[in-house]
């Protein structure tokens, strides 16, 4: 019976992986951003769809960007910085103070996303689960407290009610 149950359930998380996956996040995060080890951070992901069709839609491709997302309660901050799966670079943090923001939501479809507005025109919308299984297009890591401690952050920090 053992052996079916685990045949059954499913991938499992591999532990040791999503720690040494976190702490290379944390590294990575810690060297962008000043007192960066005073931010909880999480793994979430962008999508940038690309749409081609002459009135009507023949396909698409869409091309994801990992993040490291953190998050400071005292200063009421999101930092976003790009990296890659395998989580050996990084680009530079992109601050989002609550206030200097024009709006934010919370997304429930197509996917469940957080969207912040800097300005009337842009936005990021960030996906963020608490594990995927797929290395090679998303960081490896196990995040289910994280990400409810941000999503309660978010949703009582950014979204204005």
């Amino acid at each position: 019976m053992g052996f079916l149950s685990k045949l059954f359930k499913g991938p499992e998380v591999d532990i040791e992986k999503s720690d040494n996956n976190f702490k290379k996040m944390r590294e990575l995060f810690n060297s962008k951003v000043e007192n960066g080890e005073k931010y909880q951070i999480i793994f979430g992901y962008t999508e940038d769809v690309n749409r081609f069709n002459y009135g009507f839609v023949h396909g698409s491709k869409t091309k994801i960007g990992n993040l490291i997302v953190g998050w400071n309660e005292d200063k009421n901050v999101i930092v976003i910085i790009p990296t890659v799966p395998d989580l050996n670079e990084c680009g530079e943090a992109i601050y989002y103070y609550h206030d200097k923001i024009h709006k934010a939501y919370r997304n429930k479809y197509p996917t469940d996303a957080f969207i912040i507005y800097p300005d009337k025109k842009n936005y990021i919308g960030i996906n963020a689960y608490e594990w995927i299984d797929d290395e090679k297009l998303y960081v490896y890591v196990s995040q289910l407290e994280a990400l409810e401690k941000f999503t309660k952050y978010f949703l009582n920090n950014f979204v204005k009610k």
